[in-house]
Order: C-alpha cells, then structure tokens, then sequence
C-alpha cells in the first residue's frame, strides 16, 4: 500500500513537469517561429509538441489515478 502511494504521487509529479515542459517548449517555438522561413503553420508546432509532452503526461495521470484506486 506504501508503494502505491509513492509511486502514485512519482506519475502525478512526472504529469505535472511534461506539461510546465510543454508550456516552455511551446514558448521556445513560438519564440523562435517565422513565418517567411517556416512553411508549416504554427498550430503543426503544436500538435507535434502535444504529441511529445501532453499525451505522455495524460498516460501518467491514468496511471497515477489507477494506482490511487488500487489503494482502496
């Protein structure tokens, strides 16, 4: 039951960093965006950065919400 506990709180603090990292990275490429240089629109930024931070972090809060009703 201990275990659980701790590794709930691992996933939920590991979901919690993907989506400060994403809100970071997302600020970088906005940063750093031209739209004369670049080809693809920006919203593609940010599918490809949902798909690399936000659904890792979704997957974490499943699991941190499984792990926690596994307690009881």
């Amino acid at each position: 039951m201990k275990k659980n506990v701790n590794v709930n709180k691992f996933l939920t603090v590991t979901g919690i960093l993907l989506i400060i990292g994403f809100v970071i990275r997302l600020g970088v490429d906005y940063y750093n965006y031209k739209n004369t240089i670049n080809s693809a629109p920006f919203y593609v930024f940010i599918l490809g950065r949902s798909v690399v931070f936000l659904l890792p972090s979704v997957i974490c809060f499943i699991s941190a919400i499984y792990f926690k009703n596994k307690d009881i």
